[in-house]
């Protein structure tokens, strides 16, 4: 039997590189025996109530590592631990966590909610036996370590190996484990048709919250047999079945998971495009919205070009007036200056060729009142004020 005191503890959201040095492979320990020590807190769990969760950091050094990790703790899987949360005293105790693989070993104080002490993990024989037999040999100390906190049991690698997934290098069965892409998950999955996933697509789901409800929702949207990255995507930005359903009801139908997936990035939300068919552009295309959102042609934006006078531009116009800067500070300016009532094209084609508005007033200042195209003409070929007082002297 291996006995070791060690002092770490994998966070929920760690995986393989835990226990590991720099290059990144397994270092069994110089000595059986590792000397660790903890701090934990009564605190509350997004999964937990503050009732049912201690959370606890442990640190340990090996003659190779410095080990450090947190995690929280269900109450209810700890042995002996006399205290509960509002706690007032001082008092000694000593509370132990039973796993498969091995046993932790607490001993210290607690002050109020707040305890500290030193830790004692003596790994099982019948474990490394089991786990030996399901291909797993000569385990390290700390990978020993490792699947006891993470609680992998035989039982999961068997389940998993039941599945399809036999003799998993060590670092994907920590991160199944981890990330609880479980043999459960594992086989709602497949009743969903999606056999053969790798174990990151696995791991990459249960992340990002692709669950089979998830799915089955989806399906009842008509969309069927979607790739597991192409789930992974729509999660990660958030395309919901309620946002389908919402583009559904402004009159859009199936859309593209890519589709979605770029309205998603790009915040084209049912209420934006509302907004805009509100304004007139009833069943606009989903490029020209996810444009118009890249390009902050906003409501507000169309309302107050409307106000100086532009009638209905097109979408198109209204994008392309956004990327070359016609705003509508510009428009005002340029009506001050006596330049009113310009075509929209003119105007970007003014902002492309630099025409500014102080371009324009140096040159009316020169004493001279070009055309909307003769000052593009005279920008395009580098005539300025001075230019042309020179010309007007002259």
């Amino acid at each position: 039997m291996k006995k070791l005191t060690i002092t770490a503890m994998l966070a929920a959201v760690c995986c393989a590189g835990m226990l590991f040095g720099a290059s990144g492979t397994a270092q069994a320990a110089a000595v059986d025996t590792v000397e660790g020590t903890w701090i934990g807190e009564f605190r509350t769990h997004r999964w937990h109530d503050v009732s049912e969760s201690l959370w606890i950091t442990m640190r340990a050094r090996t003659d190779r590592e410095r080990h450090g990790f947190s995690v929280y703790l269900s109450i209810k899987d700890l042995d002996g631990l006399s205290i509960a949360p509002g706690h007032s005293g001082d008092s000694q105790v000593q509370f132990t966590l039973p796993r498969e693989a091995g046993d932790f070993v607490f001993d210290g104080r607690f002050k109020g909610d707040t305890g500290s002490g030193t830790f004692t993990f003596t790994s099982s024989d019948e474990y490394e036996r089991k786990m030996g037999q399901l291909g797993y040999r000569s385990l390290t100390t700390d990978e020993l370590f490792s699947l006891a906190i993470h609680d992998v049991t035989t039982e999961f690698v068997e389940e998993l190996r039941d599945l399809g997934y036999a003799d998993l290098p060590f670092d994907d069965l920590l991160a199944m484990r981890i990330h609880d892409a479980s043999p459960d998950f594992i086989r709602e999955m497949q009743g969903l048709g999606y056999t053969g996933l790798e174990v990151d697509e696995l791991v990459a789901m249960r992340i990002h919250g692709v669950s089979p409800k998830f799915v089955r929702a989806l399906n009842g949207l008509g969309y069927d047999n979607i790739a597991a990255d192409d789930l992974v995507a729509m999660r990660i930005h958030g395309v919901k079945p309620a946002f389908i359903q919402e583009l559904r009801d402004l009159g859009y139908g199936r859309l593209d998971i890519d589709e979605l997936v770029a309205m998603r990035i790009h915040g084209v939300t049912s209420d934006f495009m509302a907004a805009v068919a509100d304004l007139g552009f009833k069943n606009a295309s989903i490029d020209d919205l996810t444009s118009m959102r890249i390009h902050g042609v906003t409501a507000g934006y169309i309302r107050d070009i409307e106000a100086l006078g532009y009638t209905r531009p097109s979408l198109d116009r209204l994008v392309e007036m956004r990327i070359h800067g016609v705003k509508t500070s510009y428009i005002r300016d340029l009506a001050d200056l006596g330049y009113t009532e310009v075509p929209l094209r003119k105007l970007v084609e003014m902002r492309i060729h630099g025409v500014s508005i102080g371009y324009v007033r140096e040159i009316k200042e020169a004493g001279f009142s070009p055309s909307v195209d003769k000052l593009i003409e005279m920008k395009i070929h580098g005539i300025d004020a001075d230019l042309v007082k020179a010309m007007r002297d002259n």
